[in-house]
């Protein structure tokens, strides 16, 4: 399994996240918003994005892959609970 994860500079749910995924054995790349490579990358999802009530994207987006894209995630909550339905 592998995953990519967008996040944003001093976001706090991004944080828990990343802390969340560095004790797994789950294998991916992390990707800031704020940089070239994250703001092209995730235009590859961009029709697959959650959105906030003004439009904007809700970070952090993690994307887990398993050939094809497999789940569309936005906490350390949602993963636990993706993890714990796919055991």
């Amino acid at each position: 399994m592998d995953y990519i994860l967008f996040t944003f500079p001093n976001c706090q749910k991004c944080e828990e996240l990343k802390d969340f995924l560095s004790g797994t054995a789950l294998q991916g790349e992390i990707l800031s918003l704020v940089r070239p490579e994250g703001k092209r990358r995730i235009r590859e999802f961009i029709k697959d994005l959650k959105r906030d009530k003004s439009g904007a994207i809700i970070v952090p987006t993690l994307i887990m892959q398993d050939g094809e894209e497999a789940a569309l995630l936005n906490s350390r909550e949602e993963l636990e609970d993706w993890l714990k339905s796919r055991a």
